[in-house]
């Protein structure tokens, strides 16, 4: 059975850093890409990372480009995003999807249930 499953979340100051984890189980890594989205209240779910091992790319948003990395540790079948010098609005509900690749959730099929990212001053 696919599923993917976050972990990592929590509550951290301006300018912290948190590992997030997507943890893999029913596919392999390299048949898929993995992408990582975020959704605060209020606000449309909003693509920021994706990766896929079987054409080495990785993509990421405008928001997070230089701050967040997205890397992949085959033999654990778990896909991480490093997020550093977290800023307020880095604030939300994070989710992991198994897809096809790419910044737009309608090319992913399998979705995490998500786990909440608190940035405070």
């Amino acid at each position: 059975q696919l599923q993917v499953v976050e972990s990592g979340g929590g509550w951290v100051q301006v300018g912290g850093s948190l590992r997030l984890s997507c943890a893999g189980s029913g596919f392999d890594l390299d048949s898929w890409a993995i992408g990582w989205f975020r959704q605060a209240p209020g606000k449309d779910r909003e693509g920021i990372s994706s990766i896929s091992t079987r054409h080495d790319s990785t993509w990421y948003s405008d928001s997070v480009s230089g701050r967040f990395s997205i890397f992949a540790d085959s033999a654990k079948n778990t896909v991480y995003l490093q997020m550093n010098s977290l800023q307020v609005e880095d604030s939300a509900v994070y989710y992991c999807a198994v897809g096809y690749g790419g910044p737009l959730a309608d090319e992913y099929v399998y979705w995490g249930k998500g786990t909440r990212v608190t940035v405070s001053s």
